[in-house]
């Protein structure tokens, strides 16, 4: 299989196409399996244009206030986390990951 080779400020990189890098990837950066998520999902999150724990909450169907109150965070820090305006704490994120039913690696 062919794939285009890009230099970038001197360093070369390979194109892959994003279902043949998640192929390669196995899902190790998400930190384990990731096939109780839909192909759409992962793209979306491997794009990472948007927010994973927003792209993850609304694929659940919750809330910020019912992914807070299950985290057991505050909304309002939950909204800067999600917004970026806050990085979270580990426990903050691993509370997320937790009430997502993903791994944390999925999140950062």
């Amino acid at each position: 299989m062919k794939h285009d080779l890009l230099h970038i400020q001197g360093k070369p990189y390979v194109l892959v196409p994003l279902h043949e890098y998640r192929m390669m990837d196995n899902g190790d950066a998400a930190g384990g399996s990731n096939t109780n998520i839909p192909q759409d999902i992962l793209d979306r999150l491997y794009t990472k244009q948007e927010s994973p724990i927003k792209i993850l909450r609304k694929h659940r169907g919750l809330t910020q206030a019912d992914l807070a109150r299950d985290a057991g965070l505050s909304r309002p820090y939950l909204t800067e986390i999600e917004t970026g305006r806050k990085d979270g704490s580990v426990s903050a994120i691993k509370a997320i990951a937790a009430s997502l039913g993903v791994s944390t690696g999925l999140l950062v």
